[in-house]
């Protein structure tokens, strides 16, 4: 048919329109291990599409923007193609545009400060002094 649709056993579906739902994608292009992951940080808000909150199901196409927190940092990625089934890493790298800011050196994530195991809640004078660390 030339209208856009197709005959299935349950009648007529469209055609795929370059669209994927963005938890599969997410998994799909490799930036979640496990499509389940993907879906519970959408259901979490840790996914936005186009700046806006996504469920799972929600659909993507070429040109949309996608940010995910994951992993203790945010990944920005353009979708450049929809993909629905897991590729490789080197196809996953042609279907995204990664606009992510660089992940923190090992320094940089050192400034945190680790306290002692046991050494309990820090006081009011511990927080200033770490706050004043990371420059808050």
């Amino acid at each position: 048919m030339t209208d856009g649709t197709r005959t299935t056993a349950t009648g007529t579906a469209p055609l795929e329109a370059g669209t994927a739902r963005v938890d599969a994608w997410i998994w799909s292009v490799r930036l979640t291990k496990t499509r389940s992951v993907a879906a519970t940080a959408c259901r979490a808000g840790h996914v936005k599409v186009n700046g806006e909150r996504a469920k799972p199901a929600q659909q993507v196409r070429a040109g949309d923007e996608v940010r995910l927190f994951h992993a203790g940092r945010e990944r920005i990625v353009v979708v450049r193609r929809p993909v629905t089934k897991r590729v490789g890493p080197p196809v996953a790298a042609e279907c995204y545009v990664d606009n992510s800011p660089p992940p923190p050196t090992p320094v940089e994530a050192a400034v945190v400060g680790i306290r002692d195991r046991g050494a309990g809640r820090p006081t009011k004078r511990d927080r200033r002094e770490m706050e004043h660390l990371r420059g808050h």
